[in-house]
């Protein structure tokens, strides 16, 4: 592990290729047995398939190898998990002894829950074949059995910052014995407001441990928090910065406000639409748009910050295993939710701050698959837009062709001046515009249940002899929804 006590100043410059004792050759196929792990490591990783490593993680592994800082840039999706966790289990594998009472080797923190849990269950598997100690603690559940676990002592922990907190302050953990420190999707962390919690656990460990930083965007409060707690760090990037996922078509569609549920209803009710995602700003937005679609007799999820630990864990798993074909979900609620088969990201609400838009529509296109990002954006809205097309240095193209075309809304942009004013006055359809048919057409997948042009009948389809909503039908929620939550 590093000792040096020289912090080095990060700007958006400083990507440093990774250095290793034992490079591999820029022309080498790069395998997992070339990145120098040990058997039970890469037999754990041949009985769950992997076969070669991703590029952050044929980056980020030899730098962790060797006890470096590493600072890795990358979205959700791109096997950052396995980048941070094979090298943990690498050095833990040289360990003697069993850890201390209520002390830890290696903190990984994570923004939500639900990520916690991701991360915790991939670690389980790559450790299939090791016997280590770890546990998993978040808020939402009980802290008793939580601390009786990470009082024994554990060789990882992963933790969110608010239920570490609960349970340092009852003495059932303690960092001192802190060897790795791990921050995934560190951006979202800090958006969260736990700058000052990881800042105070920081303090409290050693320091000459290795510190692993993970963010999608580097915005200046990572760089800060970075040159803070990290030395001398190698720094990966394998995507551009706050650039959007090439497979993924992007549209914006002008519509008032209270327009925005029968949109919805009219784009799950097209063609070629398996697995969607809608986002909403607020949660009780989300309660609502989700009991909408229900009442229509469209399958339909929610999950938020008020839901249940266990609630958001049946939610999920509806949504993984096709119960439902539509996840209804706030920003911070769906970070770290990463299924295989989604179709379409549906903005029905703009978020707040631009960077949240990337976040939203990596969400699908996994997997070398392609995907749809359809914005709403009413008048009010046009600041949000303009923002998100600043970020992504692109004009977004603009489907004008469906029922509820709002030309005010669309106006409210034009007189922002975003990027791209001559992308913006051109209809993609229906008022001489050649762009493709709306909500016809996509990407298909094989995961994930696909309709035609009938609604998904869920759990919670329509009664027998209930009659079908015509698509200019206002529907008591669609009433409830003119109300902003």
């Amino acid at each position: 592990m590093t000792t040096t006590n020289a912090a080095v100043a990060i700007s958006d410059e400083d990507t440093v290729s990774a250095k290793s004792n034992t490079p591999v050759a820029a022309n080498d196929v790069v395998t997992f047995e070339n990145l120098n792990l040990i058997d039970p490591i890469l037999g754990a990783l041949r009985s769950q398939g992997f076969k070669a490593p991703t590029p952050i993680q044929a980056q980020a592994i030899p730098p962790m190898l060797e006890g470096r800082d590493v600072l890795g840039i990358a979205q959700t999706g791109t096997g950052k998990t396995a980048a941070f966790a094979l090298p943990i289990l690498q050095h833990l594998a040289k360990q003697q002894g069993k850890p201390a009472p209520r002390t830890t080797r290696v903190l990984i923190l994570s923004p939500t829950r639900e990520l916690a849990g991701q991360i915790n269950d991939s670690i389980t598997a790559f450790a299939s074949r090791m016997r280590l100690s770890q546990a998993c603690v978040f808020g939402g559940v009980g802290k008793g059995p939580q601390a009786r676990i990470v009082s024994r002592g554990v060789d990882i922990l992963v933790a969110t910052p608010g239920r570490l907190r609960d349970l340092m302050e009852d003495n059932a953990i303690s960092l001192k014995d802190v060897q790795i420190l791990v921050l995934d999707e560190a951006d979202r962390m800090l958006d969260m407001g736990f700058a000052p919690e990881v800042r105070r656990f920081a303090k409290t460990m050693p320091t000459n441990r290795q510190t692993v930083l993970f963010s999608a965007t580097m915005p200046a409060d990572i760089r800060v928090l970075a040159n803070e707690l990290m030395r001398d760090p190698v720094r990966v990037e394998v995507t551009p910065q706050s650039t959007t996922v090439d497979r993924i078509a992007q549209k914006v569609l002008f519509v008032d406000r209270s327009r925005k549920a029968p949109l919805l209803r009219q784009i799950l009710q097209g063609d070629n639409v398996g697995r969607v995602i809608v986002f909403t700003r607020t949660k009780r937005g989300a309660d609502k748009v989700s009991q909408g679609l229900k009442a229509d007799g469209i399958g339909a999820a929610v999950i938020h910050g008020d839901k249940t630990q266990g609630a958001r864990k049946q939610a999920l798993a509806d949504f993984t295993k096709g119960r439902v074909s539509v996840m209804v979900a706030t920003d911070l609620a769906a970070r770290g939710i990463d299924v295989e088969g989604v179709t379409h990201v549906i903005n029905f609400d703009l978020p707040v701050d631009a960077e949240s838009y990337v976040h939203r529509i990596g969400r699908t296109a996994r997997a070398g698959a392609s995907g749809i990002a359809l914005s709403f954006c009413a008048a009010d809205e046009a600041e949000s837009l303009q923002a998100i097309e600043k970020l992504t240095k692109t004009s977004i193209p603009v489907d004008d062709s469906h029922t509820y075309h709002s030309q005010e809304a669309a106006q409210a942009a034009l007189s922002r001046n975003p990027p791209s004013n001559k992308a913006r006055s051109k209809p993609s359809r229906g008022r001489g515009g050649n762009g493709p048919k709306p909500f016809t057409s996509g990407p298909t997948s094989n995961a994930g249940p696909k309709r035609n042009s009938k609604p998904f009948r869920g759990k919670s389809a329509r009664p027998a002899g209930k009659p079908a909503q015509k698509s200019g039908e206002k529907s008591a929620w669609v009433r409830n929804l003119n109300e902003r939550g």
